[in-house]
């Protein structure tokens, strides 16, 4: 049996099948929850944020038309959260957690090369936290959330071209930040 896609899960829901979004929630809460926290570099908000975006999806689902996809539809209203998270907070700073980043270090290193490594994670995380608000969400989406450019095009209502030059920026913004800091 062939699973149904997004899009017809979402118009079933859309529909009044509301069981449906528990199919969607177990697809997409995860790489969400990615979003929001490298987003935000906080775990509880971020799961906060997750819950509000289900919850904006149940509560908009007439607006979708199923001609884009879902996944589109479901970062825009993921994007909103968490502008109005921001709003709402008054930040736009962002600690993140480096514990999160240490346990996927592996354990098999030497001491030596494990310090090290624990050292260019605190700085790449240094890093990111200076990008412009702009900058580091073009490179969760495109890195992290790995989606393609024609994605990220919809999501951000931007020509594709676009998205390439702001990843490209991105990413020198990123190697320069990290160079100074690297330095300090």
């Amino acid at each position: 049996m062939n699973p149904l896609s997004d899009n017809a899960l979402m118009l079933k829901v859309k529909s009044g099948d509301l069981d449906k979004m528990a199919l969607l929630f177990q697809r997409y809460h995860r790489p969400l929850y990615g979003f929001l926290y490298h987003m935000t570099g906080q775990r509880e908000s971020a799961e906060d944020m997750v819950q509000t975006v289900f919850y904006r999806m149940l509560k908009s689902r007439h607006t979708f038309t199923g001609e884009g996809e879902f996944k589109t539809w479901m970062y825009h209203i993921a994007r909103n959260v968490l502008s109005d998270h921001f709003k709402m907070h008054q930040r736009t700073r962002v600690h993140f957690d480096v514990a999160d980043l240490e346990e996927r270090i592996s354990g098999d290193t030497q001491l030596f090369e494990l310090v090290e490594k624990k050292m260019a994670v605190r700085i790449l995380q240094k890093a990111v936290a200076a990008l412009s608000p702009e900058s580091r969400e073009i490179l969760v989406l495109s890195r992290f959330q790995e989606l393609k450019g024609a994605e990220i095009a919809e999501i951000l209502n931007i020509s594709v071209g676009a998205v390439k030059v702001r990843i490209h920026r991105a990413i020198s913004q990123l190697k320069t930040l990290y160079l100074e800091l690297e330095i300090e």
